[in-house]
């Protein structure tokens, strides 16, 4: 079982849904592959002083091996450095085209 989670929105009650919703999937299924693709206004959700609420969480997910990938094109459009990540995020240079290929590799998509 593979899957995408997609973030675009930063909303704070979107966050939790996804993180819930990656939670529980990965206590279902320890074999999934997890995947959250972040783009967007979004990214500002995942910069280390802004994610400090949810840290715990995307920290103990990173843990569980879902794979967390951040769009370049929105962290420079909203003018964050990568450096300002939450650890365990990996940038890819653009969140639609990873959407793609991911679904192209058998992801099911979810959007929160």
């Amino acid at each position: 079982m593979k899957v995408v989670f997609h973030l675009d929105l930063d909303e704070e009650k979107i966050l939790r849904i996804a993180l819930s919703n990656m939670e529980n999937l990965r206590a279902a299924k320890p074999e999934a592959r997890i995947n959250l693709v972040v783009n967007g206004p979004a990214v500002r959700l995942f910069r280390n002083d802004v994610a400090a609420e949810f840290l715990d969480r995307v920290q103990g997910l990173v843990q569980k091996d879902v794979r967390i990938f951040v769009c370049q094109n929105a962290l420079r459009a909203f003018d964050i450095p990568e450096e300002a990540l939450c650890p365990g995020c990996s940038t890819i240079p653009a969140g639609v085209v990873a959407l793609i290929k991911l679904q192209q590799q058998g992801c099911a998509y979810i959007k929160p």
